[in-house]
């Protein structure tokens, strides 16, 4: 259908409102987000301009220092919710430009110099995704911390180990607990993969191919915090969407684990074990049950990793037929990763409370234990008295009630090995938790100081 409308007005030129609404889509929202780092990675851009050797110069010192000033108001601006991106704006970087025009004039409109929307939104995004995974590895080790905490409150509290989800052997709630805070802090080595992926400034490559103009690209690198640049300007290019694929795959990989111990916590909390009691406040109820309390926090972190390993697999399939150099199918792949970081960070934050106010049944976990549980304990047993090992399984099978007055504690205390339910050792979880920290804290300290010293001010603004 022809619409009646009249093409409307853009920095970029005119363009039939149908065609703008398709083509801004949720930019106007979703670059929000983007709002403060598209700010400093102009403010990076501007200095380097100022510093490069051309006559005339681009700009000069104090023209470069009214541009950061007319920047961080408008990150003051983004921070108190009065900053706005109008669809004619199209996205973040014309409304930044827009704003620095208003208030500067002619000087506004030097600013793109050099650059292009590609390298623009692909350093927006780099330096939004550091700080998310920073955020990201602080709360992996809150809720590691919190489930190792639990495991050792509860370390020789018996538990049934299950393979199949039938009785296997004799386990205990600290070796269940700490499994999962492990578990959780070996995620963060993809995510220290897309950490260091990430770590790389495309600035300076423009639209893919660079441009005719002396830039100082490891400049831009280092007043942005970055460890190096895209060396090669069209990688640069071709790096946007898989860099955000790669930080999909970590956030993936730490949901698959969220799931696993939401699908554990959902049937050992189930009447018919009553292993552990999940925090009142933290159940939902029923419409019309009364006596109801619904884990739905957990259902719905299940479900929650099957759409953020979704959002992987459509950021690749998004990238899996493209050409070289930038196409705009790499638009939608900004919503995928936002959602993903947001979803996954969420997702971290609500089981850490519940971990946090989970309760043990010490007589429901003791009282389901049965003879076949020992079995394999048994067996080693005569194996060490020297009865080979066929032997000895043949014989346990076939007397099963003779381990009927078998002690969980006694078997628990006898697997001291090594990461056995009488060998963990609190201090390599409390190391790596510590090690997550620091690390982060640190990395996040070097931001900011880069941040601060590139506007002249303190960073965060106040």
């Amino acid at each position: 259908m022809k619409s009646k409308r009249g093409a409307q007005g853009t920095i970029v030129g005119k363009i039939h409102p149908d065609v703008l609404d398709f083509t801004v889509g949720k930019d106007t929202v979703l670059d929000l987000d983007l709002a403060v780092w598209d700010c400093l990675g102009t403010a990076a851009h501007v200095t380097m301009l100022s510093r490069m050797r051309v006559k005339p110069p681009v700009l000069v010192t104090e023209e470069r220092n009214s541009v950061v000033a007319a920047l961080a108001d408008v990150i003051r601006e983004v921070q108190a919710g009065r900053f706005t991106i109008t669809a004619a704006d199209q996205d973040v970087h014309l409304a930044v430009e827009r704003r620095l025009t208003e208030s500067l004039g002619e000087l506004g409109r030097k600013v793109h110099t050099g650059r292009s929307r590609n390298d623009q939104v692909a350093v927006d995004i780099r330096l939004h995704i550091r700080d998310m995974l920073l955020g990201l590895t602080e709360e992996v080790a809150g809720l590691a911390e919190a489930l190792t905490a639990f495991g050792r409150r509860h370390l020789r509290l018996p538990m049934v180990g299950r393979t199949h989800l039938q009785p296997a052997m004799p386990s205990s709630v600290g070796l269940w607990a700490t499994a999962y805070a492990e578990m959780l802090l070996d995620d963060l080595m993809p995510v220290e993969a897309a950490y260091l992926y990430n770590d790389r400034c495309p600035l300076g490559s423009a639209a893919g191919y660079g441009v005719p103009l002396p830039v100082d690209r490891a400049l831009t690198a280092r007043l942005l915090g970055f460890s190096a640049t895209h060396h090669n300007v069209f990688h640069a290019s071709n790096a946007r969407g898989k860099n955000e694929s790669v930080l999909l795959a970590a956030c993936g990989q730490i949901m698959l684990s969220l799931s696993r111990l939401a699908e554990d916590l959902i049937l050992f909390s189930m009447p018919e074990f009553g292993y552990f009691v999940l925090p009142a406040e933290l159940c939902t109820g029923s419409s019309i049950m009364p006596q109801k309390r619904n884990p739905d926090v957990l259902e719905l972190i299940r479900a929650k990793a099957a759409t953020v390993l979704g959002y992987g697999t459509a950021a690749n399939t998004i990238l899996k037929a493209m050409p070289g150099g930038y196409n705009r199918d790499l638009q939608e792949t900004k919503e995928l990763y936002m959602e993903g970081l947001r979803v996954t960070r969420a997702s971290l934050r609500i089981m850490t409370l519940l971990a946090r106010e989970l309760k043990a049944c010490p007589d429901r976990l003791r009282a389901a234990f049965a003879p076949g549980v020992f079995a394999t304990d048994r067996a080693l047993e005569l194996v060490a008295g020297g009865m080979p090992f066929r032997d000895a399984y043949r014989h346990v099978r076939e007397n099963l009630e003779g381990l009927a007055l078998a002690d969980p504690d006694l078997a628990l205390a006898a697997k001291t090995h090594e990461g056995g339910t009488a060998g963990l050792d609190f201090g390599y979880y409390q190391g790596r938790i510590r090690e997550a920290r620091r690390t982060a804290r640190e990395r996040r300290r070097r931001s900011q100081a880069a941040f601060a010293r590139l506007l002249g001010n303190k960073f965060p603004l106040a």
